[in-house]
């Protein structure tokens, strides 16, 4: 079965950095991009940033200067690197493998996801 495992989140303070990392089957991971998208209380999913194939990048706006995807071919894995944390980048987070090589915001063209991490970003 193919699945995609996240890192634990955490409670950070504003400004603080956190890493979140996801290990895919290969299956899942080779030639497809990777995206990494969030969801508030309250709110619905909202796309954060995604990774090609290839590593061509695409941010939020909302997180672009803050957040680096990043993805690591050796070992199935990609990354998100979040600092200067804020108190509205509090969401679950979640990560998700699609079905094409190019980077994308839609989640529709995402097939498989992660179970979610939640980060928590408070003083």
């Amino acid at each position: 079965q193919e699945q995609l495992v996240e890192s634990a989140g955490g409670l950070v303070q504003p400004g603080d950095s956190l890493r979140l990392s996801c290990s895919a089957s290969q299956r899942i991971f080779s030639g497809h991009a990777m995206g990494w998208f969030r969801q508030a209380p309250g709110k619905g999913r909202e796309f954060v940033a995604s990774i090609s194939w290839s590593s061509f990048t695409m941010y939020a706006d909302s997180v672009k200067s803050r957040f680096t995807i990043s993805r690591d071919h050796a070992q199935n894995t990609v990354y998100l690197q979040m600092n200067s944390l804020k108190p509205e980048d509090t969401a679950v987070y979640y990560c998700a493998a699609s079905t094409y090589s190019s980077a994308t915001r839609q989640s529709s063209d995402y097939t498989y996801w992660g179970q979610g991490t939640q980060v928590t970003v408070s003083s």
